[in-house]
């Protein structure tokens, strides 16, 4: 826990919160950044998204792989384009 740091916030009129800059700086958090928050059992997660979106891609990386697979067997016909062309990209 000793890289753990714990601020205390308040959230505005218009439900907006203040990042503290400490967080920021170490999370490297720039003006313009895109975060996710997630709530799950009246808890709050909020993380960069692009960090996640890797995260995402990581875990279905292997999904989309055996469905191309899955796709080709029963549609693996030469005279087809369209599947040709889907591989291209």
């Amino acid at each position: 826990m000793e890289n753990t740091i714990i601020k205390t916030i308040r959230v505005s009129e218009k439900g907006q919160i203040a990042i503290p800059r400490e967080i920021r700086e170490k999370l490297k958090i720039m003006q313009g950044d895109e975060l996710i928050i997630v709530e799950n059992n009246n808890q709050l997660l909020i993380e960069k998204s692009k960090r996640l979106t890797k995260q995402v891609q990581d875990d279905f990386k292997d999904i989309i792989h055996y469905s191309e697979q899955s796709l080709k067997e029963v549609w693996d016909n030469s005279e087809d384009e369209v599947w040709n062309q889907y591989l291209k990209k």
